[in-house]
This record gives C-alpha cells, structure tokens and sequence, in this order.
C-alpha cells in the first residue's frame, strides 16, 4: 500500500466470548483426520512458497494484477496464458465490459432514481451514507442483464470446472447493491477479509473437503477452481449477514466512474491458493515466543486442543491481519487494483482476500470469493467512486434453490433472503421508477431464474 496501515483491528488475542465449542471441535476433528505430521509438512511447504510469493507481489505491486480486454474474451475466450494469470492471481480487470458512454449515461439514470427517492432508500453508514441497500433498480437490472455482461460472466464460470455433471457455466443473477462515495469520504471498513464463510470452511464437511490437499500435506495440489468440490460446500452454515447462500465464482463489480489507488477503489491480496492454504493452516499452530522468530515457520509450533481461530467470527467474513496472519506480509502485499474507467469490470475468486467498504451488516461485498480483499480507507478523487456489485454465479443445485427464492421474494416486493434484516421493510416496488422485471429480454429472464420452478 501507497499510504499508511490503516488502523484495522489485530487479531492476537484469543476472545472466549466469540467461540464456542465447534471451533475446538473443528480442531480435533481435523487432526484427528489427517494427523499432526501432515499439517506441519504443509504448514512449512506453505511458509516456504508464500516467501517467494510476497516478494513477487511487493516488487511489482498493482502491476500483478493482470488487465483483460473485454472484446477479445468475448470473442474468442481466454488464451492458455491469460487463463493461467487470472487462476493465479485470483482477481483481475476485464476493461470495456460496456461501453463508458453507457455507463455514464447509466449513472446519471441512477442520481435520477436516488433524487428522486430521496431519504426512502437505506445507505450505510449512517454519517456518510455510500453503500446503498438498493437491489431491483431499473438501473442495476439493465446491467445485469446486459448481453455483454452475461457472456463475460459465463466465460468467468468456465475458468471453474466440474466432472460431475450436476453444474453448468450459464449465469444465475445474484442481487447485490451499489456504492456511491463522494470524495472526502473515509472509511475504515472491515480491513483485510475472505468471504464465503468463515467457520463453516473448516467445519462443514463438503466445505473442509474443499481443503482435503492442504490438510493432506500436499498444498501444491490445492484447486481452488474445481467446482465440483465447491458446489456443496455451505458457506453459509452458520448464518449472518455476511454469508451469502450463493456460490460466486467471481465477485466482481462494473465502475460507472473512473477510480484508482487513493480514490475508494478495492485492495486485493493477489494470490489465491497459497493464501488461503495459509489462512485453512493458521489455527493449528502456535507462534513462537521471540518476536525474532515469528517470520521462522519452523519455529511455530502445534496448537492442537485451543479453540482459537484467528480473525474467525461464526457470522461475519473471515479477517486477516498483520499480527494473525504474519507470513502473508498483508501490508507490502495488499495492492489496490489498476486504474478504472466507467465500464470496466473487477473481479476476485472467492478466497481472495482484501477489505470490505460497505454495510458490514446488511451488505456483503465481496461474499463468496476467497481472495483476500479490501476497499481503500481514502477517496482523495474529485468525482464520486460509484459501483454496481455484480458477481459470476454458475448454475448450480444450491444456486437456482436460491435464485427461485430470490425471484420470489423481489417480484412480491420483499427484500431477497440474504438481505432480510429487522426493520427493513422497504418494498421498492413502492419506489419512483421502479419498473421491475418486465422489459429484460430471454435470456435475462433465464438467467433471473424465471425458467426455474418459483417455490
């Protein structure tokens, strides 16, 4: 990062009020699976890799991030080499996804909407309101089911695979909001994170499966792009409004402004596997006493029975920080994304890690995707830093059992399951301009499930 660490929480205490026993049963059960001798091969393999890792990224900085042309991938798909970098990196840009004369015109519709339904619509947070809770505008409907945009997304489905036969690459639309920051705007938001659950990764048993070569002592062999672990993992186990019942392969936001580093735009983690085979290891090993020793792997030692996992809270995302997590090097390696133009779309795989500038309550930025991100503390811009959150969904079993509900739930004016929250009661059917679902076209439709059987 460009600018100083900012003052995200630490996790290095241990805090008996936020555990139960399913995190030191989710310890033991694991253990005793794949024994002590495994976890430490892989714990030092791990340290061992993200050494050579973190120097790469801290030397090249945003320049790992690797940049896509939207028409080529539409036209032809990713090359061998492009599929490499963005499976290895875990997040990346696809420019021009729309055009920047739409995008704008599509923001100007937007501040049309909010004006016209001023103080009706909840933002967060409540002193300098940016994440809007707003889900079925027209402006948000049009853009998620823009052609352009669901081809991208089904080519973005189609870096996953799957040998089962019981998914497929065609998108699901998944409801999320919009950010709209003006300039001036700080927030210290939720700090490095993972989303798609936290816990629930090492308890739930499809999900730990997902993990079966790390604990094995063969975290070389780690997939984190193999769908057909991933379809049954529940992620959203154990529920709060940061888990998603949904799996994204690729949470993703479209600009309908230009941003860039210091001006509210995402910070990401940029390494997907060996990070989060990090963070899957962490709660099993202690760190030595001599703060000299910390950065020595081999100097950490088995935590077989405690129940602390750091930075893991049963309802909220996964978190991560510099003191928890030290071999990741979080501050020289947590790099804000290039330079984005209206139009441009942003991507990262659910276990990439980084930091979440939204409605920590009721809105889940950067839900199902395991690289570790962040939104920058700072917009120092001159324009407001505005953003649809829309992500890459597979057709899966768990995902069209979801989008029914959510079809369901929009068409009847009622917020979608994953955002019900007391005292919501906002039927935005009820908003000025509101039109609904009436004028998308087939394959809109499709993609909002209304081929599906509506329970």
């Amino acid at each position: 990062m460009a600018h100083p660490w900012p003052a995200w929480q630490e996790y290095t205490q241990f805090d008996a009020a936020t555990q139960d026993e399913d995190f030191a049963d989710a310890k033991i059960a694991i253990i005793n699976e794949y024994g002590i001798e495994a976890l430490q091969q892989s714990w030092l393999k791990v340290c061992s890799e993200l050494s050579i890792v973190t120097q790469e990224i801290a030397s090249k900085g945003s320049d790992i991030i690797p940049i896509f042309d939207s028409n080529q991938i539409l036209a032809k798909g990713f090359t061998h080499q492009q599929k490499d970098a963005a499976k290895s990196i875990g997040a990346f840009v696809c420019k021009a996804t729309i055009s920047s004369d739409d995008a704008t015109d599509l923001y100007s519709d937007l501040k049309t909407y909010l004006d016209n339904n001023k103080g009706r619509i909840p933002a967060w947070p409540k002193e300098s309101p940016s994440m809007l809770m707003l889900y079925d505008s027209p402006v948000q409907n049009e853009l998620r089911t823009h052609p352009r945009h669901l081809r991208l997304q089904e080519k973005l489905n189609e870096l996953w695979h799957d040998s089962t036969g019981e998914t497929s690459s065609a998108p699901l639309i998944y409801l999320d909001g919009v950010r709209d920051r003006a300039p001036g705007q700080e927030f210290l938001g939720l700090g490095p994170h993972i989303d798609a659950g936290s816990l629930a990764r090492w308890v739930d048993p499809s999900y730990r499966h997902v993990y079966h070569e790390v604990f094995s002592g063969r975290p070389e062999q780690l997939d984190i792009y193999d769908l057909g672990l991933r379809k049954d993992a529940r992620q959203d186990l154990y529920p709060g409004i940061a888990h998603s019942s949904v799996l994204r392969t690729f949470q993703g936001w479209t600009a309908f402004t230009p941003t860039c580093s210091g001006q509210g735009t995402i910070l990401v983690y940029p390494n997907a596997s060996w990070a989060i085979a990090y963070v899957m290891l962490r709660p099993f090993f202690c760190a030595p006493t001599d703060p000299d020793q910390i950065m020595n792997a081999s100097k950490w030692t088995i935590d077989r029975t405690s129940a602390w996992f750091p930075g893991t809270v049963k309802a909220d995302s996964q978190r991560l920080s510099r003191s928890s997590h030290p071999h990741l090097r979080l501050e020289e390696c947590m790099v804000a994304m290039p330079p984005i133009e209206p139009g441009d779309t942003v991507w990262w795989h659910a276990d990439v890690s980084g930091d979440r500038s939204g409605n920590v309550s009721a809105m889940d930025l950067a839900n199902d995707i395991q690289v570790c991100h962040a939104v920058d503390t700072r917009h120092d811009g001159t324009q407001n830093a505005a953003v649809a959150y829309i992500a890459a969904c597979p057709t899966t079993p768990i995902n069209k059992a979801y989008v029914q509900k959510q079809l369901a739930a929009i068409l009847q004016g009622r917020r979608a399951p994953d955002y019900v929250e007391d005292g919501d009661t906002l039927d935005e059917r009820t908003l000025v301009g509101h039109c609904g679902l009436h004028d998308i076209d087939a394959e809109g439709r499709r993609a909002f499930g209304f081929e599906l059987e509506v329970q």
